[in-house]
């Protein structure tokens, strides 16, 4: 649909974009079961894995009060076998969990990490920067706008009827950003003649060339429009967006979201890569006198201490609060620039790894053969090994198997294992889908050591 002179796609049909329909009390919520079948774990959901249950927890926008961890690690440790991980969409999940999953939901609820509604435990995937509110290049605190997108997912019982894996991102401009992750929905702030927008893309990220915007004011609406338009088209086995892309074009949807929301045409717009490694040690908020301290739990796995231990932190140096990040890490924030080394050495201390330039700090594992009856390889192990091999901090990935679970995006070199202890070696390619372009194939970490050495200028330093 051509724009007008103002350049807005004029609304054609007008439609309620605050859903209010009551869902089911939490206190209907079962166990240990779902209302519909899915692999992915939930809080009311406890999907079984070799080392025994998993339950995800999933944060509001990252976020999680000092009293809250310690309800997490109480849990992990009372419970389970004691593992618990931050996982790539910034939320934390726990793993080995028995015959006590029950005992152990009621502590989490009892901690308020529960959804609104039982029924919308799945679907509150909503992905924020995790330096939202502070970040020195915001354009705008984007929170009260996750707010009403998060009340609006869990109480409107059409929109149970997502997929569990259904997300949407809301970038506020950050330089603290995770721009790398598809989702079904995106929207990245931009300022244009003194007037916040949002411009948005179905089924990628905000470096992708946007379909259009929308004004601020219009962010929830868009949001309602374009999940309500895709459960109106999707047939069941159509469960994400790329899935509607294949059968209608962005065109085709672009012109139906216009119909329900104004848009506006935002050509010359393109989002700025993020800087590397934000999220590792600390960095200055736009409060003068305030940083963030970010560290990196080994691998993405902590055990009760350790969250223990940074949560103490943040009471005593911080606002007594955690964000859990993308890169499967965490962040203290509104600590005094004065205490920031003092922080880092605390976190240090609790084994938590605060320098970029540590090789353990930027690789990435899923759980691997000890925990995945789908893996080939026991990656966090193998991971270990590849760091004290490697000449220096490289961005690695080490996958089990070809479903990529550790790594939401396509990282700038991939180990995928064929074998125990034996990897395919892909490096980031553009031209090519999944991992991008095999480089080697059945290499042990050894050989895979020896050739990162031998690459000073490879795709990993671009």
């Amino acid at each position: 649909m051509p724009p007008d002179k103002a350049g807005i796609i004029p609304r054609l049909r007008p439609r309620s974009a605050s859903p209010t329909q009551p869902a089911s009390p939490l206190n209907e919520r079962p166990l240990s079961t779902a209302k519909r079948p899915s692999a992915c774990p939930g809080l009311l959901r406890i999907v079984q894995a070799l080392d025994g249950g998993i339950c995800r927890i999933k944060l509001d926008g990252g976020s999680i009060t000092a009293d809250q961890a310690n309800a997490v690690a109480d849990a992990a440790e009372q419970f389970a076998g004691g593992v618990i991980e931050a996982t790539n969409r910034a939320n934390l999940q726990i793993r080995g969990i028995g015959a006590q999953s029950g005992a152990l939901i009621d502590r989490l609820l009892a901690a308020g990490l529960g959804p609104r509604t039982a029924a919308g435990d799945d679907v509150r995937n909503l992905m924020l920067s995790p330096a939202v509110g502070i970040d020195r290049q915001m354009v705008f605190d984007t929170r009260p706008l996750a707010g009403q997108i998060l009340e609006t997912l869990q109480r409107h019982p059409r929109f149970h009827e997502l997929s569990a894996k259904f997300a949407v991102q809301l970038d506020g401009a950050e330089a603290l950003a995770m721009l790398e992750h598809p989702h079904d929905l995106w929207l990245s702030a931009i300022e244009r003649s003194g007037e916040t927008l949002l411009a948005f893309g179905l089924a990628g990220c905000p470096t992708d060339q946007p379909l259009a915007a929308v004004k601020l004011a219009d962010g929830h609406a868009l949001v309602v429009a374009v999940l309500e338009l895709f459960l109106e088209l999707a047939r069941p086995e159509q469960t994400r967006m790329r899935h509607l892309l294949g059968e209608f074009s962005a065109v085709q949807l672009l012109e139906k979201i216009g119909q329900r929301v104004a848009l506006l045409t935002v050509d010359d717009w393109h989002r700025s890569p993020a800087p590397d490694a934000l999220h590792i040690g600390a960095c200055p908020q736009a409060a003068a006198g305030l940083v963030y301290v970010g560290a990196v739990p080994p691998l993405g796995r902590l055990d009760p201490a350790m969250l223990r231990g940074a949560a103490e932190t943040s009471r005593r140096f911080g606002d007594g609060s955690l964000r859990f990040t993308p890169w499967q890490s965490l962040l203290l924030p509104n600590v005094k620039a004065a205490d920031a080394a003092e922080v880092l050495q605390s976190l240090e201390q609790n084994n938590l790894l605060t320098n970029a330039t540590e090789p353990l700090s930027r690789l990435i594992a899923c759980t691997g053969a000890n925990g995945c009856g789908k893996g080939l390889a026991d990656t966090k192990h193998d991971a270990r090994k590849l760091a004290t091999l490697l000449p220096r901090a490289l961005d690695v990935h080490l996958s089990g198997c070809s479903r990529s679970c550790a790594a939401a995006h396509r990282a700038p070199a991939t180990l995928l294992a064929v074998s125990p202890g034996h990897y395919d070696l892909y490096f980031r390619d553009a031209a090519q889908p999944g991992f991008g372009a095999l480089h080697a194939r059945n290499l042990t970490i050894e050989a895979a050591a020896t050739l990162f050495a031998g690459h000073s200028r490879s795709p990993l330093d671009a």
